[in-house]
């Protein structure tokens, strides 16, 4: 069993109220071979939301509390996603799953890449905040289908 961003299999929580479903990740839900999660609606977040950011650092700072996830208006949403990213892990953890497919680009899912904290659009190497919390409990996440 494997974790999928719930986004990925069609599901409509992302921060726009859509989805970015991936034929691949929706198949494999389909046919009971992974579950869905979205640590930023596991963290209190609601649908739609405004865009958020990792600002002032990386995930890694976030999670030690040197670092801030902020939404394009400027408010602080980094105790959502601090706690969405224990219960993603939590959720792994209940399901024995030992590996996540994850949104590319989220400051919560974002894997080898997210973007830069100017909402301007620009990436950085950089991985969200729960996928850092993932791998440093053992959990291999990979981006998206592709």
């Amino acid at each position: 069993m494997i974790a999928v961003s719930a986004c990925l299999a069609g599901i409509p929580c992302r921060y726009d109220g859509g989805s970015n479903y991936c034929e691949a990740a929706g198949l494999r839900v389909a046919l009971g071979e992974a579950l869905c999660i979205c640590p930023e609606c596991l963290g209190g977040l609601s649908i739609p939301r405004e865009p958020a950011e990792i600002v002032g650092g990386s995930a890694e700072d976030v999670l030690v509390g040197h670092a801030r996830v902020l939404t394009k208006s400027g408010v602080d949403v980094t105790e959502a996603f601090v706690r969405g990213a224990y219960a993603a892990l939590e959720f792994c953890k209940t399901h024995g799953i030992k590996e996540a497919i994850l949104k590319a680009k989220s400051p919560s899912c974002g894997c080898g890449m997210i973007y830069d904290g100017t909402f301007s659009g620009h990436l950085i190497a950089g991985n969200g905040v729960a996928t850092t919390l993932l791998r440093q409990n053992g959990i291999a996440v990979r981006a998206e289908c592709g």
